[in-house]
């Protein structure tokens, strides 16, 4: 797998998985009906962002990661991420790999931090593999997020020192 900046020709595939992720419900903050180019707006951010995408040998994106600054001035050095899989290539390391290809890219640029604002609680294959790249659970807002199964559940707020 190679992980590689995305290129506006990839946001097509980015697209194909990152609409019906959002539109579950279930992990996102995002509104459940955001439009393609809102979308593209929030995932493909400007410099000093960056947005890359995990493509196998035969060029398919199996997952895409957004890495950013998490605050502004005096706080400026926290850095934070999202991150989507393609649902057919979960399982793969696809995740686990930008992962850490992000917290990476974060120590190269400088960041001592990484700040992850908004885990969905029961979202419990991402809350593993946070801790398992040494992020902990710095707290939970209760009842934050409106779950479609599940009804009302926490948020966590994961952190890590770079």
């Amino acid at each position: 797998m190679l992980i590689r900046e995305a290129t506006p020709e990839d946001w097509p595939a980015i697209w194909a998985f990152l609409r019906p992720i959002v539109a579950a419900g279930d992990t996102y903050t995002w509104p459940r009906d955001v439009s393609e180019e809102r979308a593209r707006e929030m995932w493909c951010l400007a410099p000093p962002s960056r947005t890359v995408v995990a493509i196998d040998p035969d060029g398919t994106v199996l997952g895409s990661a957004k890495m950013n600054p998490n605050h502004m001035g005096p706080a400026s050095h926290v850095a934070s991420a999202s991150f989507m899989v393609a649902p057919g290539h979960a399982g793969r390391g696809v995740g686990r790999a930008l992962g850490e290809y992000v917290l990476d890219w974060a120590r190269a640029e400088g960041y001592r931090s990484m700040q992850f604002n908004a885990v969905v609680e029961t979202n419990t294959r991402a809350v593993a593999l946070w801790r398992s790249l040494g992020f902990e659970v710095v707290g939970t807002l209760p009842e934050a997020f409106r779950h479609p199964e599940k009804g009302y559940v926490g948020l966590h707020i994961m952190y890590r020192m770079l």
